[in-house]
């Protein structure tokens, strides 16, 4: 490897650890102290042109709504699309307004941190207690904690096009870099006292008692993520966990697995919530989606990182979307268990 190359890429991976630390904090700041604002937007009616549509009738229900909220992006504490303190906020002010008839919830996510998934899996359930509906969208996809959310709807509509499912948990990486810091000439010595508190550290390789602790951790999530499947599709435990293997799955093979109860679209289930479910047919839809306001800041270190990309790319030889590929992982489904 020539020198010049070795320097940007030394260069891109401390501007990357420099990134992503100030990112923690900040991520940490959204989440804990900032004030959470749910905005709406989006209002419009549906199956207004049915015919049990009675305008009549239409006019003691003109002020209630189906509220149509947005989970997209990976499920985390906070990221560009995605805020966990803004929906559970969003699901409680929703389940405390009486004008409010029921969710229909659409899911665009390849999964993210158990901690999360639950949370919002459980926020749902509880709304579920004032017996109003919630209906589950599946856009193009709702994988792993993505699904594991889907559980919590009363009825899972899918595109024909979504891929689902995808059981399983992911306990962390452990990357053994003592070999190449061997050659490098690099000794690195982490002082700690309890033998398995440097686990999954990059200076000490796995041990067979260790891989057996965090195995252990990582069954019992899959163990709660199977079980919430079986309680809600009504599939025998034994029975799921034959399909929870961590696949992906077609809107159609889902539908033959009873994982899902629908492959349509997004307005025909809004119409089957509103005319079937309801018998309110004409009543309001209103839009609740998160949208993170861009700061400086933000837009600063994206138009560095785009920079720093192109020159390791151009001087490694390729393009600069393989550069990229390797730090987006939005489109990896995934459900990951807390490993600190």
């Amino acid at each position: 490897m020539k020198k010049t190359t070795r320097s940007g890429l030394i260069v891109l991976i401390i501007f990357l650890i420099v990134i992503g630390a100030y990112t923690v904090f900040t991520l940490k700041g959204i989440s804990g102290d900032s004030k959470i604002t749910i905005n709406s937007s989006d209002t419009y009616r549906v199956a207004e042109d049915s015919e049990s549509y009675n305008p009549s009738a239409a006019k003691a229900y003109r002020n209630e709504f189906i509220a149509a909220l947005y989970i997209e992006g990976t499920i985390s504490a906070a990221n560009n699309s995605y805020n966990h303190k803004w929906l559970l906020s969003t699901i409680e002010s929703l389940k405390k307004n009486e004008k409010n008839a029921g969710l229909a919830v659409f899911i665009n996510s390849p999964g993210g941190a158990v901690y999360q998934a639950d949370e919002v899996y459980l926020a749902l359930q509880d709304y579920r207690t004032t017996k109003r509906p919630v209906y589950i969208y599946q856009g193009p996809m709702a994988a792993s904690g993505g699904y594991y959310i889907s559980c919590a709807g009363n009825k899972i509509y899918a595109n024909r096009n979504t891929l689902t499912g995808c059981i399983g948990v992911i306990m962390g990486n452990s990357f053994d870099l003592t070999g190449l810091f061997d050659r490098l000439g690099i000794r690195s010595t982490t002082i700690h006292s309890g033998a398995n508190k440097n686990m999954l550290n990059y200076n000490e390789p796995l041990t067979e008692e260790q891989k057996a602790i965090m195995q252990s951790m990582c069954d019992e999530c899959y163990d709660q993520f199977v079980s919430i499947v079986a309680k809600n599709r009504g599939i025998q435990y034994n029975t799921c966990c034959k399909i929870s293997d961590g696949r992906l799955y077609s809107a159609k093979q889902a539908l033959d697995n009873r994982l899902i109860d629908a492959i349509d679209t997004w307005d025909n289930m809004l119409r089957d919530l509103a005319e079937n479910e309801l018998k309110k047919p004409g009543i309001k839809v209103t839009t609740f989606k998160y949208q993170k306001k861009q700061s400086v800041y933000d837009m600063l270190t994206e138009k560095a990182l785009d920079i720093q990309t192109a020159k390791a790319a151009a001087q490694l030889g390729v393009p600069s979307e393989v550069i990229k590929s390797m730090n987006d992982k939005s489109l990896v489904p995934m459900y990951l268990a807390p490993v600190n």
